[in-house]
C-alpha cells in the first residue's frame, strides 16, 4: 500500500488527518514512525512558507510523499496576531494554557463586537518525485472572554463558532472536522491525494 507521511508529532493533529483520509488506500504515517527525522524550525514569514518547508524536508528524509500543515489563529483586533506565532505566542516553549492566558490579556479591553478572528490552515503536499501542491482553509469565529469546553487543543476553548453557539472545544471531532480550517483544507487536498495515488506520485 502507498504511504503518506504527516509531518507532525502532534497526535491530536495526526488523528484528525487520519480520520479524514480514512477512505483512501494509503497508509498514513507520522513523524512518530521516524524518530530520527530532523527537527524543523518554523521560521517562515507565512503559513505557506512553513508548510512547504516541513513537507519538503520530510519528503527528502523519508523518500515518501509528505503532507505538512501550518495553521494558526488570526485575531482582527490584534492585526492578525498571533498568526504564524500561534504556538509560540507566550514564548518558545509556551503551553496551550499560557498562550490562551496571553490572548485573553491582550484582548481584555476589546468589546464583544470587535472580537472577530479566524483559524487559517495551509496544507502543503510534496512528492519526492517533484510534485508540490498548496491548499488553504479558513474558519471564521470570535474570541470569547473565558474558556469553554474540554475537547480540542490550542485556542479551541476560546474560539466560538457563532452559528453553532459552541467553541471548538465543545464540538465532537466529527463536528469539528466538518467546519474547521484544517477540515476544509483537507477536503481540498483529498482530490489531489486521489489523483497522486492514480499517477504514482504517492
Amino acid at each position: 500500500m502507498a504511504a503518506l507521511v504527516i509531518a507532525s508529532r502532534n497526535e491530536h493533529k495526526v488523528e484528525e488527518i487520519r480520520k479524514l483520509l480514512a477512505g483512501l488506500a494509503v497508509n498514513v504515517l507520522s513523524l512518530r514512525d521516524f524518530p530520527d527525522a530532523p527537527e524543523i524550525e518554523e521560521d517562515g514569514a507565512t503559513f505557506q512558507d512553513n508548510a512547504l518547508k516541513k513537507a519538503r524536508v520530510i519528503a527528502r528524509f523519508t523518500g515518501l510523499a509528505t503532507l505538512a500543515d501550518d495553521s494558526g489563529l488570526e485575531v482582527e483586533s490584534l492585526g492578525g496576531k498571533p498568526g504564524v506565532r500561534s504556538a509560540r505566542f507566550a514564548g518558545e516553549s509556551a503551553s496551550d494554557a499560557e498562550n490562551n492566558r496571553k490572548l485573553l490579556r491582550c484582548m481584555a479591553d476589546v468589546p464583544s463586537q470587535e472580537r472577530r478572528a479566524q483559524f487559517r490552515c495551509v496544507i502543503a503536499l510534496v512528492s519526492p518525485k517533484g510534485a508540490e501542491q498548496l491548499v488553504e482553509g479558513i474558519c471564521p469565529g470570535v474570541i470569547i472572554e473565558e474558556e469553554r469546553g474540554s475537547g480540542g487543543f490550542g485556542y479551541d476553548p476560546l474560539f466560538l463558532v457563532p452559528h453553532l453557539g459552541k467553541t471548538f472545544a465543545e464540538l465532537s471531532m466529527e463536528e469539528k472536522n466538518r467546519i474547521s480550517h484544517r477540515g476544509k483544507a483537507l477536503q481540498r487536498v483529498l482530490p489531489i491525494v486521489r489523483e497522486w495515488l492514480e499517477q504514482g506520485l504517492i
